[in-house]
């Protein structure tokens, strides 16, 4: 496959990434006008790495961050719609944020597209991250049967501003805790692998037969959530695990469905 082929077949994914990063589609797509321009200047910007698409992702956010208008700290306003809001981060941890979590490039690659350390990398998308959550507080039910997994798990959501409605050890635990008082959680952070030998799937399965929300799966046993059954997708974090990256996914589930409810909220 040739070059500008390849360009091509990445064209969409930095359509989307120019979109959430300015926030419209006819901005956005102005920049990526401009990023292939650029390559038809300077062909050899791309081929640097064997990853063309971080190449080309390099090559916009060059020229993203050659504009001083996009460095520019904006206050965030928390009564606009959750899009919005990651519109009004600080430029480089959006960037970061939307790099890993939209796009799903590698922390190795982030750093390469936005000229960074990995460490870097990782410090501007737990800012990003914060901002989000923090913004986005809700009520998290925790699924985890190491206390001391449990205790760094809640201190962390606490300090992203949300509430522990409860942590619970087996699946039966999570069901009555989930359904004491009426208090849904808005978000889950589940184990795999259980106190009693019952199972997290199992549990969010039950949990999800009356309420949806979104589900984040940290364990060991990241082999065992690919069953094909629901709740698959839904997002997975393997442990040991870094509290960056567990801050960014919690933003990102919370982010992302909040977009979606906004969606299915318009009219048609």
């Amino acid at each position: 496959m040739s070059t500008s082929q390849l360009v091509v077949q990445h064209l969409p994914y930095l359509r989307r990434y120019a979109r959430a990063l300015t926030g419209s589609q006819v901005a956005g797509d102005a920049y990526v006008a401009a990023t292939l321009e650029t390559l038809v200047n300077e062909p050899d910007t791309l081929g640097r790495s064997s990853n063309v698409k971080a190449d080309l992702f390099r090559v916009f956010t060059r020229i993203w961050n050659s504009l001083s208008v996009n460095g520019r700290s904006e206050q965030v306003q928390h009564d606009l719609p959750a899009e919005v809001r990651l519109g009004q981060i600080t430029p480089l941890p959006r960037q970061a944020f939307l790099l890993s979590c939209l796009e799903g490039f590698s922390e190795e690659d982030a750093a390469i597209i936005l000229a960074v350390d990995v460490s870097e990398v990782r410090d501007l998308v737990d800012e990003a991250g914060r901002e989000l959550a923090a913004d986005m507080a809700t009520e998290i039910l925790i699924i985890e049967d190491e206390p001391l997994i449990a205790m760094d798990l809640e201190a962390l959501v606490e300090g992203l501003g949300h509430n522990v409605i409860g942590v619970a050890r087996t699946r039966s635990e999570a069901i009555k805790i989930a359904g004491e008082g009426g208090r849904r959680p808005g978000l889950i952070l589940a184990d795999i692998q259980l106190a009693d030998g019952s199972s997290g799937l199992d549990a969010v399965n039950d949990l999800l037969k009356t309420f949806e929300v979104p589900v984040i799966f940290i364990t060991a046993y990241p082999e065992r959530f690919l069953t094909g059954e629901r709740p698959e997708p839904a997002f997975l974090i393997a442990k040991p695990f870094q509290p960056a990256n567990v801050s960014a996914v919690i933003s990102q589930a919370l982010f992302f469905q909040q977009t979606a409810r906004r969606r299915e909220a318009r009219p048609a």
